[in-house]
């Protein structure tokens, strides 16, 4: 099952596919406002500035993680 989640900010929407994860941490040390696992849901994507967010979601070396934004995702 490719299960996937979403979370957004308004401007964007982060897309968190579990099964691709391979838990590296670099989302949980990089920018800890946003991915922290010990919080429920994991990803605040209120935590940090939408570039924070971007640039820390494509340092993903998984894949895992992606993002794009909300007017693209529903309008193109």
């Amino acid at each position: 099952m490719n299960m996937k989640k979403y979370y957004s900010n308004g401007e964007i929407t982060v897309v968190w596919q579990p099964s691709l994860c391979v838990h590296s941490g670099m989302c949980l040390n990089g920018l800890p406002s946003v991915f922290n696992n010990g919080n429920s849901p994991w990803i605040n994507p209120q935590g940090a500035t939408t570039a924070e967010i971007i640039k820390q979601v494509e340092a993903c070396p998984s894949g895992a993680l992606k993002w794009h934004r909300n007017e693209e995702f529903y309008h193109g």
